[in-house]
Order: structure tokens, then sequence, then C-alpha cells
């Protein structure tokens, strides 16, 4: 009997994992150094552009065999909006790794025995990204006429550069940035990713109403930006479930092995 209300002490008492905030920076900054820097091998300073552009004519025809070629209608319906556009260019530059981070850190604090899972998850699902930006480089729809050393330069293009048209808080494709930068770094969408990953890691801890209704649009709200922006097509975010999927399903298993190789005292006792 005490044996027994010991095991059940330990699992509802509110134990939390032994979680070292050290460790925890380390790993997350040197895997995302690491990410940066193989993401960047393959990047636009070694990939023909012509290939690039050849891969972003491939989605547009794909899009074009499902009816869903999209983009370009949606970018012009928002034409002559300069503060919508200019939030967007903002949101597309900092929500994706503002709402990331405090994801992990709301569950770093709050949710200790749920945050070992899902940053494995998002470390897995970064990491399958660079998968696709390895094998398949593309042109986003920003760059198709853009004449600069990335750009396709097409005369007929109807995508405009918004960032470049009309600024945000920064921009990783310009200056400097853009020749240390993967530019074709546009399949899968880590963007999207990233968002539905937040949505997945809280919406069991988030009570409040309109806590859970801005939580459920932000994935889809990161869809919109990722079009209007020109930064991606849509299909690419459909890359990014994908990851997710494979990064939900590679992360538990991952996670549930270490497990086993370094017991923590908050698992549950074996008798």
């Amino acid at each position: 009997m005490q044996e027994n209300q010991r095991i059940q002490t330990t699992r509802t008492s509110g134990n939390k994992p032994e979680l070292n905030w050290f460790r925890e920076l380390l790993l997350i900054g040197i895997f995302y150094a690491v990410y940066s820097w193989v993401r960047n091998q393959f990047g636009s300073a070694t990939v023909d552009p012509e290939t690039a552009l050849r891969n972003a004519e491939h989605m547009i025809d794909l899009e074009r065999f499902f009816g869903l070629y999209i983009e370009a209608d949606i970018q012009s319906w928002f034409q002559g909006w300069d503060l919508f556009l200019r939030f967007w260019n903002i949101f597309y530059g900092t929500l994706h790794f503002a709402v990331t981070l405090g994801a992990l850190l709301y569950l770093y604090f709050r949710q200790p025995h749920a945050y070992p899972r899902w940053r494995t998850i998002g470390l897995t699902t970064t990491g399958l990204a660079l998968i696709g930006f390895a094998t398949y480089p593309l042109m986003p729809p920003r760059l198709l006429g853009n004449c600069g050393a990335y750009g396709a330069c097409l005369n007929n293009s109807p995508f405009v550069d918004t960032v470049a048209e009309l600024g945000g808080l920064w921009s990783f494709d310009s200056g400097m940035m853009e020749n240390l930068s993967n530019q074709y770094a546009a399949m899968p969408s880590l963007h999207f990713a990233w968002a539905f990953w937040s949505y997945l890691a809280l919406k069991p801890y988030l009570q409040r109403r309109i806590s859970r209704v801005a939580l459920a649009m932000y994935p889809a709200c990161t869809l919109f930006a990722i079009v209007v922006t020109a930064n991606h097509y849509w299909i690419d975010a459909v890359g990014g479930g994908v990851i997710l999927w494979a990064g939900y399903w590679i992360g538990n298993r991952l996670q549930k092995w270490a497990e086993t190789q370094v017991p923590s005292k908050w698992q549950t006792p074996h008798i």
C-alpha cells in the first residue's frame, strides 16, 4: 500500500525532470550553428541559379496541374497596401524565431515534463529540412524577377519582393547577409513547420479561449505571410508539414531511446 502510494505521488505531485538550462542552451545553440553551416554548404553560393529556377518552374507546373497556382493572385490583391505588407514582412522576419523560442521557454519553465520530447521533435524536424535544402534548391517567387546574382531576371514575373521594396526590421536577402544565407532554402518551409510545431506543442496547455484561438490562427497566418511576401510557394508549406510529421515520428522514438540510456529520477519507478 505504501509502495503504491509512493508511485502515485511520483506520477502526480508536479515533479519536474532534471533539466539543466546551460546544457539545453548549449545543445540548441550548437545544433543551430551546425544546422546553419550545413544549410549554407548547399546554398545559393554553390548552386547554379538555373537549377533553382528549373525547380521553381516544376513547382509552379505542379500547382497549375492541381489548379492551385494562386500565389501571384494573392500578392496582387494587396499591392499598394504598404502598411499591411510591411506588417507581414515583420511577421515573416521575426515571429518564426520569437514564437518558437517562446514556446521552448514556456515548455521549459511551465511544462518541463513535456519539454524534452518537444525539444527533440523540433530539432529533428529542423535537421530533416536539410534534406530538402540539399537535394532540391528552389528559387522562391521573389527572386524570379530579380536581376541580382541569385535571381532569374524574368521580365514577365508577377512577383514583388516586398521586403526589398517596402522594408522590414531586417533582411537576410540583401547586403552581406545575401551571400551568407541560403537564398534557395525554400522547400520545405521551416517557417510553417515551426509554426505548426508551436501549435502542437502548446495546444494541450493553453486554457484561455483567446489564447487557443490565437495559437490556432498562427500556422494559417504564417502560411499567408510566406505567400504574400513572395518568400515561398504554398506547396513549400506542404513540405514543411511532411518534415514535421517525420520529425514527430522520429523525435518521439529518439526521446524514448534517450530516456532509456539516461534514466531520470523523475520516471515512474519500476517494481
